[in-house]
């Protein structure tokens, strides 16, 4: 469809349109008024006038294609496909040879996750296309139902044809990118971004894309040229310096990375991102003060991301100063209590300061949240045992036992722990297991349970593993 250029016009048009709509007084527009109306308050979110625009312009011109192709697009919104379907059946008997019936045939099936018949009617819609433009959006079309079938290759095929028509459609590049990304084609990438540079020098976005990939293959110094190139054609490119300033940090060039990313806040308001990086680039340089300073900016300017918090708290438990770093990640955990690295670092900073009750709960919260690593059973089922809640231990490792059935150390903790609650029979059982996955952990009985090893029984179960061992 096509639609007025006319500034001047339109807004000539939608002034009338919206006075029409405060008075209830009836006016007349010919139909492109109304197509270009409709066009306008769609490409602005303004679903509800435009329906009204929709409704008022069939009533006065009911038998006008496009007005009808329209609504078919609010009824697709609206997830109304069965009423779409009737009026588009009505419009191809009408215009078989009209392409934007097809286009919006399309539409409806990819709502419908009917994506295979989605791209065959925008290949009859490509037939019937007859300018260059149409032909380049259909391109774009196609390839974007096959990205929803995540078949990349073929993906790649049409938004690369995009490019072919037009060059400048940055989406349809972002998009080739993307397809090379998945399809972990970083070489083939790269001779691509090379290939449209050749004839587009002076593309900020390509040479930031060519960065990327060579930054992927840890090829540091083709990426740091990339994004020189980048940064000359853009002094404004606030992603350059960032990746940039990534590729510094790798090559250990922390205060020239340090530049690049402080560009970055007088660009553009400041991103935590940004203060992250710079905080960690001064910790490496042993400036500990600037370090902290954008540590705490960073989790000013974003309370929600997660790695400002853990840097602060891992710089501090780095320093040893373990309380320092419990005030910080606790503020962390009353922000979102649902993260469970937040948890486990709240977990291994209280028992550092030989908190056990704080760190235990720690410990049970993080596995409650899904991370069930051998090391968070083993801890907490440590700190139960210091604690003399040698019951809960015992719960704790009969669940772990179901993710790591041929752990030595877990079943030295339960051997230990049923000789501790006297029940000697699944005692000898897991610690004989226990023997029999691996004799040098024995170590643990020791440690956990050194008054166990005075039992003649624990005895002569270790010392009897050992013998038949040698």
């Amino acid at each position: 469809m096509e639609y007025s250029q006319n500034g001047d016009f339109n807004n000539m048009s939608l002034t009338k349109f919206e006075s029409m709509l405060k008075t209830n007084d009836i006016l007349f527009f010919d139909s492109n008024e109304f197509e270009n109306i409709i066009h306008h308050y769609l490409e602005n979110g303004k679903i509800s006038l435009a329906k009204k625009a929709i409704k008022l312009g069939l009533q006065q011109h009911p038998t006008s294609i496009n007005l009808r192709l329209f609504k078919i697009e609010i009824l697709v919104i609206e997830n109304k496909f069965d009423e779409a379907n009737d009026i588009l059946e009505e419009l191809h008997y009408l215009e078989p040879n009209n392409e934007e019936i097809y286009i919006q045939k399309a539409n409806v099936l990819s709502k419908e996750d009917l994506h295979e018949q989605a791209i065959n009617a925008l290949l009859i819609a490509l037939d019937l296309s007859s300018t260059i433009e149409g032909e380049s959006d259909l391109y774009g079309l196609i390839g974007m139902e096959y990205l929803f079938l995540n078949q990349f290759e073929n993906a790649l095929i049409y938004f690369q044809k995009c490019l072919e028509v037009d060059s400048t459609d940055y989406s349809a590049l972002h998009n080739v990118i993307y397809c090379f990304d998945f399809l972990d084609k970083n070489e083939e990438a790269i001779d691509f971004l090379n290939t449209y540079l050749d004839s587009n020098p002076y593309c900020e976005i390509a040479w930031h894309q060519l960065g990327r990939q060579y930054f992927a293959i840890k090829d540091y110094k083709r990426a740091n040229t990339a994004f020189d190139f980048a940064i000359i054609s853009d002094d404004t490119f606030v992603g350059a310096y960032l990746e940039k300033g990534k590729v510094l940090e790798k090559q250990k060039k922390y205060n020239e990375a340090i530049e690049n990313y402080k560009i970055t806040l007088a660009l553009e308001d400041p991103t935590s991102f940004a203060l992250l990086r710079i905080g960690h680039c001064y910790e490496k340089l042993g400036q500990d003060d600037l370090a902290v300073q954008f540590f705490n900016r960073t989790v000013e300017e974003d309370p929600l991301l997660d790695k400002g918090w853990i840097a602060i708290t891992k710089f501090y438990a780095k320093h040893q100063n373990y309380q320092k770093a419990l005030h910080y990640i606790r503020k962390a955990v009353n922000i979102d209590s649902d993260n469970v690295l937040y948890w486990k670092l709240y977990a291994k900073i209280n028992l550092r300061l030989n908190f056990y009750e704080e760190a235990e709960q720690g410990f049970k919260r993080t596995l409650e949240l899904g991370n069930y690593e051998i090391d968070t059973w083993l801890n907490r089922t440590d700190i139960l045992i210091k604690l003399g809640e040698y019951e809960a231990a015992i719960f704790n490792l009969l669940q772990a036992i179901e993710f790591y059935p041929e752990s030595a150390e877990i079943e030295y903790r339960l051997g230990g722990l049923y000789f501790k609650t006297l029940e000697q029979g699944k005692g000898r059982y897991h610690l004989k297991n226990a023997l029999r996955l691996n004799s040098e952990y024995d170590f643990i009985i020791e440690e956990l349970f050194p008054n166990l090893l005075n039992k003649p029984i624990v005895k002569d179960i270790i010392s009897s593993s050992k013998k038949s061992s040698d």
